[in-house]
């Protein structure tokens, strides 16, 4: 799967995605990042590819020229998003979206924007990763990156990880435990410790739908609250959704 970014700080990109999963999923052949610098492409002795705004204003404004010489000269796989608020908001969703896709392309904006008829002209549609303000696109390409590429088949050793993983399914993920058994007296719920599968997994949902309704409202709103069986699983092993979850036994910790 070929993943190229068009940035003026192409360091940031390549440097993070040259380690760690990505960057053993690189070197493996799953995954092809290319990462593209816009000033590349400049012409003049400073390399600039940023100007300031028509009809006056503060900060300054990527320059159109340039991305468009980068896409004709690279040719990136489409479709290409611009990083950007006004895009659609980057879930889970959408990554499982951009996994199963033959590839993409991420262009990150800095300083007060992008000129618009990149926008208008050139790209296939835009990319949030939420509502806060960054200096620039970079960030969100990273994140962009490693929670599309991590999917795509053959980048995780064990392909069920991502299918236990919070939003695979619209919950929190259910919380986890290593050795040892008993740590400063606290200890590992004895559920965990049983050696029987199907208990273990119920107990799992049903932490999972204590931590969405308690934690995630939005996520708990938007599958509907609680499903068929459900409420009877809750009650095995005594969890409750009104107030603090009750504690026994089976949820130590």
């Amino acid at each position: 799967m070929r993943i190229d970014v068009l940035t003026i700080f192409p360091d940031l990109v390549e440097q993070f995605a040259a380690a760690s999963l990505l960057g053993k999923a690189r070197r493996s052949g799953l995954l092809d990042v290319r990462v593209h610098d816009l000033r590349s492409v400049a012409t003049d002795p400073h390399r600039s590819v940023d100007d300031t705004p028509f009809g006056g204003g503060a900060g300054m404004v990527l320059m159109a020229e340039p991305i468009f010489a980068t896409v004709e000269a690279v040719e990136p796989p489409r479709p290409l998003f611009a990083l950007g608020p006004g895009g659609r908001r980057f879930d889970q969703a959408l990554a499982r979206e951009l996994a199963s896709s033959g590839g993409f392309s991420l262009l990150c904006g800095r300083y007060e924007g992008i000129d618009h008829r990149v926008h208008s002209e050139l790209v296939d549609g835009e990319l949030s990763i939420g509502d806060y303000v960054l200096a620039g696109g970079e960030v969100a390409a990273m994140v962009i990156l490693e929670a599309v590429g991590r999917l795509v088949p053959g980048v995780m050793g064990n392909a069920t990880s991502a299918e236990d993983e919070s939003f695979s399914d619209g919950l929190l993920e259910y919380p986890q435990y290593t050795r040892p058994a008993t740590l400063r007296g606290l200890s590992v719920p004895e559920v965990l410790l049983s050696g029987d599968h199907g208990r273990i997994a119920r107990w799992r949902r049903a932490q999972s739908l204590v931590r969405t309704a308690s934690r995630r409202p939005d996520l708990w709103a938007a599958r509907g609250g609680l499903l068929a069986g459900e409420e009877r699983l809750l009650a095995e092993f005594g969890l409750t959704l009104e107030g603090p979850p009750a504690r026994s036994a089976d949820d130590v910790g």
